[in-house]
């Protein structure tokens, strides 16, 4: 039976929960820390993570949390890991992290655990960062949990300080030439919280990135780019796929509804899966 998470919760949740993010906020770190980001060619960057949360359409509880790690620059997956989790914390808007972050934190530390070699030097994550309602979205959130550098990639553009998707936007879009091309996003208290980006040559649709933690916006966008073979980075295309195919082969559903949901907790082990897994399943929508 589909189950729905819990709905808003009390004003003294959303009150601790705006008092910790201002709180986290405080250590986000929004320039290059280590020695290849500051390399043109990346140089000495090896292993890019991404991380993802599917959920099955129906139910608003039961999600998949996924992490993988690729190879740079060959962009090969070298290690996965998927769980099947349960989201209790309600969904809403501008606090995510609170819902997702969790089971992400404990992926990843469960690989800096069981095989140090192999974490990820940077991450990236399908969301915000600095481009956020309170400029501390859910890729700030999991970089400074995780001290790793981390760079928000959101499909949509959030409408935050004055920043809107309107006829001027589309048109700075449509100007937009090869892959690569890009323009700042300038809110209107005059800082610049992101980038438009082009990321593919065919791509129409660009993807808005923003800082997360312990890295430039320069760099995030050049290494944004450097990870697309299509549209999406693979590191967040690969852990989209991922786990989308573990909800399927573990629950057994095929062509189940999904719906935009909410996560919570009841992780299981964590089980890796299969290195051969396939483009997403047309026969399961999952909404992430």
């Amino acid at each position: 039976m589909a189950r729905k998470a819990a709905g808003r919760p009390p004003e003294e949740t959303l009150s601790l929960w705006k008092r910790e993010q201002a709180l986290l906020k405080t250590l986000v770190v929004d320039r290059d820390t280590e020695a290849w980001q500051r390399d043109p060619a990346f140089s000495g960057l090896q292993r890019v993570g991404g991380v993802d949360v599917s959920f099955v359409k129906g139910d608003s509880v039961s999600a998949c949390a996924s992490l993988v790690v690729l190879s740079y620059p060959e962009l090969e997956v070298m290690y996965e890991d998927c769980r099947m989790v349960s989201l209790t914390a309600p969904y809403v808007s501008g606090f995510l992290a609170f819902r997702e972050v969790p089971f992400l934190v404990d992926a990843v530390q469960q690989l800096r655990e069981k095989e140090p070699r192999l974490m990820p030097q940077v991450l990236f994550v399908d969301g915000n960062g600095v481009l956020h309602h309170r400029g501390f979205g859910v890729a700030c959130h999991l970089g400074v949990l995780t001290d790793l550098p981390c760079i928000g990639v959101a499909k949509k553009l959030l409408q935050v300080d004055g920043l809107e998707n309107n006829a001027l936007h589309k048109e700075k879009i449509r100007l937009l030439q090869g892959g690569g091309d890009s323009f700042p996003l300038m809110g209107g208290s005059g800082t610049v919280l992101g980038m438009a980006l082009k990321s593919h040559d065919h791509s129409t649709k660009p993807l808005y990135v923003s800082v997360g933690h312990k890295m430039s916006l320069e760099a995030a966008v050049r290494l944004t780019h450097g990870c697309c073979k299509f549209r999406i980075p693979e590191p967040v295309r690969q852990a989209d796929i991922r786990s989308r195919d573990y909800i399927r082969r573990t629950l057994g559903v095929q062509g189940a509804p999904a719906l935009r949901p909410e996560r919570s907790k009841k992780a299981q082990r964590p089980k890796a899966c299969p290195q051969g897994a396939s483009e997403e399943p047309a026969d399961l929508e999952i909404i992430h």
